[in-house]
């Protein structure tokens, strides 16, 4: 079953058991959906897994060469992009050095037997690559939907060539499109009330601390910090936003990536690679 044809069915459903004043059941003929169903989920994450495949493997290939220092992003697409990084250094004895974002990015260099490097031997790196929680048509980015989003900032600002990977549901026209959980903001523990307060008084919307799920209390950082998650309602100049939030008092970083990538590689659910390169300024 297509990925099209699940969301269709999903659809039929709910909309004919909202409308039912009896209990809902589904007519013989789409009987088999509800066996269907679980499988279906089951190939539409696989199918999302296979198009971040494409999408590192892409941008692994046609970005990273001999003798650079490389920024490895963090999060579940760049899982792939190390992968065929060092399958690449295997086979075609390439001399890389990789600097990485986070705590998970320096586990996955050294578990691939790579070169791992830092800011202080390598202040400048040659590409990084990485992924987003969104991506906008003008190459603008919601990032830190898994709290790593300072280190990566600061890598993807310290590379000559940001690369950004996603697969298809990450493409959006506008931000908040498709990602709903918000804009990730870094905060100093102490601060994070006020700089709450401020947040929804000047741009409106909700500001939420986010909650561990598999320990008690806030998500810690990396950094040692906590972090805010913005549910913003409407679209806004990301440029002014991004600048006037970082100004507030307590604030460490956003997630908002602003004129940062220089192109981004989408996995697609027909199995191509959709390459979006950064305006002209």
């Amino acid at each position: 079953m297509t990925l099209q044809r699940w969301v269709f069915l999903r659809k039929l459903t709910a909309a004919a058991a909202a409308s039912s004043s009896p209990p809902f059941s589904l007519p013989s003929s789409l009987s088999c959906c509800t066996h269907v169903l679980g499988f279906s989920q089951s190939a539409a994450a696989n199918m999302a897994e296979e198009a971040k495949k494409l999408a590192a493997y892409s941008a692994v290939d046609n970005n990273v060469q001999n003798n650079q220092a490389v920024g490895v992003g963090s999060g579940s697409t760049i899982v792939y992009a190390v992968d065929r990084l060092a399958e690449r250094v295997r086979q075609e004895k390439l001399n890389i050095v990789c600097v990485p974002t986070s705590f998970q990015a320096r586990q996955l260099i050294l578990q691939h037997g790579l070169a791992l490097s830092d800011l202080e031997r390598h202040p400048e790196l040659d590409v990084a690559i990485d992924g987003a929680d969104e991506v906008d048509a003008q190459l603008t980015l919601i990032k830190g939907g898994g709290g790593c989003l300072t280190q990566e900032k600061i890598i993807a600002g310290n590379s000559k060539c940001f690369v950004v990977i996603a697969d298809y549901r990450k493409d959006s026209s506008v931000l908040g499109e498709q990602w709903k959980k918000g804009v990730p903001i870094e905060v100093i523990p102490m601060a994070y009330v006020p700089v709450s307060r401020v947040i929804a008084k000047r741009f409106g919307g909700e500001v939420n601390l986010r909650m561990a799920v598999s320990k008690a209390g806030p998500v810690v950082t990396d950094n040692s910090n906590f972090i805010l998650d913005w549910k913003f309602e409407d679209v806004q100049n990301w440029s002014e936003v991004n600048t006037a939030i970082k100004m507030i008092p307590g604030v460490v970083e956003t997630g908002l990536f602003v004129n940062m990538a220089e192109r981004a590689y989408f996995g697609m659910e027909d199995g191509s690679v959709k390459v979006r390169k950064a305006p002209a300024n």
